[in-house]
């Protein structure tokens, strides 16, 4: 019954994964030991495995494997979208939040379906890699929310490279504590994680929430419109969600689905949709130069001097002999 597994599970502690380890097999909860047992702490319900080749080989997490492949297309389908408006404000930046949601969608796939095995000696650098990428996303995403205040011109080599730079140094620290931890030396340990439990829960918190704030504001103050608002909170809300239900209610629901699926299927799900509705929200809050975006080239503008004859033109392209007009629709 549902009851009596969520009691088993270890209490929630500030600083231990011991609680989440026991509600969604995280790819770095293998890895990690229990204050209390010294050993990794598992999931209180895990969803079925597919037996392949006759026992040789399990698949784990089959569903949420599944969503995963849904969620690596659909966000395939928001990069080709993204790329197509040619003049978007921040399109660069934001393309890069959805190249690292999709990198880390392809290693959590490798992670949690067992395809590395956990037993392997490369899982725990893997794992780390995960990690970073997973901090370094909301890192990136973060980013973006600053991008449309506009403090340097999007696109350019400065906001690109501030923006790769920064992201990798985001990445490296957090694989670096991550490794560190898995291998217990330079004073870190897989008994007291704080410093990736600080690094992996508590700055994506902190950088979402900036994010949010951010957009607010940009709206609030630079937009007539206030529908994207809905984008945003909706966006929000999925999100959260996604962590109640896999990390609140992950062992309640797979009990009650009967192992099929379990707190991670459903925690896919709405991240997913929290993610769509990241796009969303920018495409709304941005305007092309459609001038641009449907030909590349600039039009034509034509200057008649209503005292001369209709034949008689005067006007050119910009930078021709004859002074023309440019059509510069900002």
């Amino acid at each position: 019954m549902p009851a009596p597994i969520l009691a088993n599970a270890p209490s929630f502690a500030f600083g231990s994964f011991d609680f989440l380890c026991s509600q969604s097999p995280l790819p770095l909860c293998s890895l990690l030991q229990s204050t209390a047992t010294l050993a990794p702490v598992e999931p209180t319900c895990y969803a079925r495995n597919i037996d392949i080749n006759s026992g040789s080989y399990l698949l784990f997490e089959p569903a949420t494997l599944f969503v995963q492949i849904i969620a690596l297309l659909m966000t395939l389908v928001m990069i080709f979208y993204i790329r197509s408006k040619y003049t978007a404000v921040g399109r660069k930046e934001i393309v890069m939040f959805f190249y690292m949601y999709a990198v880390t969608i392809i290693l959590d796939f490798l992670l949690v379906g067992g395809i590395i095995p956990p037993a392997s000696v490369v899982f725990k650098y893997f794992a780390a890699l995960h990690a970073g990428l997973f901090v370094s996303t909301f890192w990136c995403l973060m980013y973006n929310g600053i991008v449309g205040f506009q403090w340097t011109e999007d696109g350019t080599s400065k906001s690109l490279w501030t923006l790769r730079l920064s992201t990798l140094a985001v990445l490296l620290i957090t694989f670096t504590v991550s490794i560190l931890t898995f291998l217990n030396i330079a004073g870190l340990s897989s008994t007291s994680p704080m410093g990736l439990y600080i690094l992996y829960i508590i700055f994506p918190a902190l950088f979402l929430i900036v994010y949010v704030i951010l957009q607010i504001v940009l709206v609030v103050t630079t937009l007539d419109d206030r529908w994207p608002l809905g984008d945003l909170l909706f966006g929000l809300f999925f999100f959260l969600l996604g962590l109640v239900t896999e990390f609140v209610l992950g062992s309640y629901l797979c009990e009650v689905a009967t192992h099929y699926v379990d707190g991670m299927f459903f925690g896919t799900i709405f991240t997913l949709l929290g993610v769509m509705l990241v796009y969303k929200f920018w495409d709304s809050i941005t305007k092309e130069d459609l001038e641009f975006a449907v030909s590349g080239k600039a039009n034509v503008w034509e200057q008649r001097n209503p005292l001369l004859g209709d034949d008689e033109v005067v006007g050119s392209l910009v930078g021709g002999n004859g002074g023309g007009m440019h059509n510069e629709n900002w």
